[in-house]
């Protein structure tokens, strides 16, 4: 007998509470998810699914599916049924706040309906194919309380509580950065409301992740480095550049560092939520260069010309793309252009003309101390120049970005500022916001722009540390204990977008601009540059298949070409010609609200935690906005021990230092000694 309901049971850490999905099977067309919004205790749980059971004895009652799940991906149907998408092993990666962020390892393609043998030579064997190129156990995290999707600013900013009544113990909504939900479409396909409080909708963001503990004289800082890729726009190398005429850009990734002293755990203080001062971060941004542009891969040349394909007088993509990095970032916008700008050949100089010209054309409507700051620097030519210091100039528009742009600070205090003893030195002051970003590209914004944004982060590290009061001034030194792991954590990270986006890593090294280990480094940047070139020309075409297809750009429907009779994919990002949107004004191409110098704040009484939440929580959910931190954080409930424990193990700078342990086991049992000494 066919059983005709899937029944998901799943629960919290403390596994008290437990939620329940039912997923319809016999409906092959359409996808039915019916989520129950009541929340069971176990033994409601246990009673529930006995009277489900005893009322399907006659179709062979409940049969338990052997499987351990720690989230739901999504749901997906090509040419015959739906399919359901699960997390089946995860692993911690990092430690924002007491909330945990993931990284997964292995996942399930699960038939909703019944399992049939599928045919390996049909079309949805090799849909099933094309969707699994797309590896979900390579970069892709999620977190449950914490929001990966916006960055710690607007995460630390947004009011956490009902603006009614703060006696409400829930948080109002849950606003996800919709352009980094990379399951967005998966998600879509099951649930309605993506903003809701569902338990069981898990944004995942795709690009990267990376912790370090640094230790400063027995005080302990957390470095965190994330990257999220957008997924607008998003495809291999050759085959995306440039903009589409919605304004997004090509290799759009957004990139985080979270600095933090780490004298207390949670993101909130005593009396307010998110009222640690202990927080900090800085944003920057990489995407292409927003003209609409392309290159022929055809003749196989591993520099294959740059064809700018349409000549906008008005610029209408390029202002589309600059007015949406206002309404995320504010203002001022500072774009750092590496590409080069003087060729025999010319390649790359044909888009520095056209991209100088954008920038003049918009800035011509701005307000003067809103322009758009724009810096166009050949950092190839100066890198193989003697009489050029490239660290020293990028170094310098790092310092000139900080200055205008700023950094975040969390807080609700006004602004304290504590003046130096030395002149020279700014003072330290809490409480900041960003406003404004630098935009950071070269021709493929890989290994030009993961420098210049090393170099940025780097400025930014000695500032972040500087505020928190951990360093005498705002300045860390390259041939520092700090740098050497912040070092290694840009590379991983440069390497990691190089994969995702070029298929090698990272040609150019901090190394090469820095002009050290050049023997062992060219041979290096040589095999990285075949490997790039090879993964274009062979495997470029089958990624970005598989990319549309798991993003949702491309839906299997009758009587329409399958995916990979496609001629070109030009339909799916850019606009229907049939249903194109209004044109904006090309004089007032930007939202005049976006200009603003500040953006409003929410009243502090929204921010204050009420006094009956003050004292300790007895057995707290991790969805509790006050102190969900304990249960998922410190699992008072359980046995841990330092083995598995992730802030221990966590990478850091004493790695540099290693302790040298030994057991006197001449002794007795009960007499052991262990003595330490630092190498």
């Amino acid at each position: 007998m066919k059983q005709k309901q899937y029944y998901l049971v799943g629960t919290n850490q403390s596994k008290k509470h437990y939620r329940v999905l039912q997923i319809h099977r016999t409906n092959l067309k359409d996808l039915v998810v019916v989520e129950d919004d009541v929340v069971y205790s176990k033994q409601e749980k246990t009673k529930l699914l006995k009277m489900i059971e005893d009322g399907n004895m006659s179709v062979g009652g409940l049969h338990l599916v052997p499987m351990k799940i720690h989230g739901i991906i999504g749901f997906v149907k090509f040419t015959q049924g739906w399919y359901m998408i699960f997390i089946t092993k995860r692993k911690q990666v990092a430690l924002l706040g007491g909330h945990y962020i993931y990284h997964i390892d292995d996942t399930r393609l699960v038939p909703v309906g019944v399992q049939v043998k599928i045919d390996k030579n049909s079309d949805e064997a090799r849909y099933i194919t094309t969707f699994q190129n797309i590896d979900l156990t390579k970069n892709f995290y999620f977190s449950y309380t914490y929001d990966i999707t916006n960055t710690l600013q607007v995460n630390m900013t947004n009011p956490p509580l009902h603006p009614e009544n703060t006696d409400i113990q829930e948080k109002t909504c849950y606003d996800h950065n919709d352009m980094f939900i990379w399951n967005h479409y998966l998600l879509k396909s099951g649930f309605k409301d993506l903003q809701s409080r569902s338990g069981w909708i898990l944004p995942l963001i795709y690009g990267f992740f990376d912790q370090a503990k640094i230790s400063v004289f027995g005080r302990s800082v957390v470095v965190t480095l994330i990257a999220r890729r957008s997924r607008y726009f998003a495809g291999a190398r050759f085959l995306k550049r440039g903009v589409n005429d919605k304004g997004f850009v090509a290799n759009d990734v957004e990139t985080e560092q979270i600095v933090t002293e780490m004298t207390t755990t949670s993101f909130h203080s005593t009396d307010k939520l998110f009222g640690n001062p202990r927080y900090t971060s800085y944003v920057q941004h990489r995407g292409s260069i927003p003209l609409i542009w392309s290159q022929d891969t055809t003749n196989m040349s591993p520099k294959p010309p740059i064809e700018l394909n349409v000549v906008d007088p008005f610029f209408s993509a390029a202002a589309l793309h600059f007015d949406n990095l206002f309404l995320r970032y504010g203002t001022p916008c500072v774009v750092l252009n590496l590409i080069k700008q003087k060729e025999k050949t010319k390649r790359e100089s044909i888009l520095g003309k056209e991209y100088a010209e954008t920038i003049a054309y918009l800035n011509q409507f701005l307000p003067k101390d809103k322009k758009i700051k724009y810096i166009a620097w050949d950092m190839s030519r100066a890198s193989k120049s003697h009489d050029q210091d490239v660290i020293g100039f990028l170094e310098k528009i790092a310092q000139e970005t900080m200055e205008a742009t700023g950094f975040f600070h969390s807080g609700f205090e006004p602004p304290v500022i504590v003046k130096q003893e030395n002149a020279s030195l700014p003072p330290r002051q809490g409480y900041k916001r960003q406003t404004g970003v630098l935009r950071t590209n070269c021709i493929d914004c890989l290994d030009r722009t993961n420098a210049a944004q090393f170099l940025m982060g780097k400025c930014a590290l000695g500032h972040q540390l500087y505020a928190l009061g951990v360093i005498a001034s705002p300045v860390v030194d390259f041939d520092s204990d700090v740098v050497n792991i912040f070092t290694e954590m840009y590379h991983d990270h440069g390497d990691t977008i190089a994969l995702q986006y070029g298929g090698s890593h990272l040609v150019n090294t901090m190394e090469t601009y820095r002009k050290i280990n050049q023997w062992t480094s060219h041979p290096r940047d040589m095999i990285e540059t075949i490997r790039r070139f090879y993964a274009n020309a062979f495997s470029d075409a089958d990624k970005q298949d598989a990319i549309n297809l798991f993003l949702g750009n491309y839906v299997t429907k009758d009587g329409q070409p399958m995916l990979w009779e496609l001629n070109s994919d030009y339909h799916l990002h850019n606009q229907d010609p049939r249903h194109k949107l209004d044109r904006r004004d090309y004089r007032q191409w930007f939202s005049k609200q976006l200009l603003s110098s500040s953006k409003e704040t929410a009243p502090l009484n929204q921010f204050i935690i009420p006094l009956k939440f003050r004292i300790p929580a007895v057995g707290p959910d991790e969805s509790d906005p006050f102190s969900g931190y304990w249960a998922e954080y410190y699992m008072h409930d359980q046995l841990t021990s330092l083995d598995s424990l992730f802030a221990f193990n966590m990478n850091g700078t004493l790695k540099y230092r290693p302790p040298k342990l030994t057991i006197d086991k001449s002794r007795g049992h009960g007499d052991q000694s262990i003595y330490c000494a630092c190498l």
